[in-house]
């Protein structure tokens, strides 16, 4: 027996006629009073932020370490303090973490609720990251220092926009998947 949602010509009532959207083969239009598929997987969005979230984390202490240990300019904490430095770095890196995570939240919404939502988000995180960049000049401390942490800034910020918009990529509901 065949399927009649596959079954259906130009004289059914069904059939899209001129400026209805066609579905091919693998779907089918949704029947009256059958419940729209949600826009956005949840579930794969918050499993990618969240490992953006560790990705960033780590990057941020692997790129402080750097810093520190192989190019011996102190950021974040006195020279003496060895390649890792103090909590400030822990501290850093859980800054950087959060970070992902509301980008990962703003991501979300704008799925939900916007039009072209992975171009809002990408010139959001840019303007973010362009203003961590920034950030570290409008402070007191070495010239060395300030180039670092902005540097670092840049890389966190590349990071967590291209793999959060990869991943919000991934989670959008293209097309309904009928199980065929």
């Amino acid at each position: 027996m065949t399927d009649p949602r596959y079954n259906y010509g130009p004289s059914d009532p069904q059939y899209p006629q001129q400026g209805q959207p066609h579905y091919g083969q693998g779907q089918y239009a949704p029947q009256p009073g059958e419940p729209q598929e949600p826009k956005v997987n949840v579930g794969k969005l918050w499993a990618g932020g969240i490992g953006t979230a560790v990705v960033a984390a780590l990057l941020a202490v692997v790129a402080i370490m750097l810093v520190r240990g192989v190019l011996g300019i102190a950021i974040l904490s006195p020279e003496g303090a060895g390649a890792y430095g103090t909590v400030s770095t822990t501290s850093y890196a859980v800054a950087a973490a959060g970070a992902a995570l509301l980008a990962t939240a703003l991501l979300m919404v704008l799925l939900l609720a916007m039009p072209s939502p992975m171009t809002f988000f990408t010139w959001i995180c840019l303007l973010l990251t362009a203003v961590a960049v920034i950030l570290p000049f409008t402070f007191v401390a070495d010239i060395e220092a300030k180039i670092a942490t902005a540097v670092i800034n840049l890389v966190l910020g590349l990071c967590i926009t291209t793999m959060l918009s990869s991943v919000g990529t991934a989670s959008q509901n293209a097309t309904r998947d009928t199980g065929y």
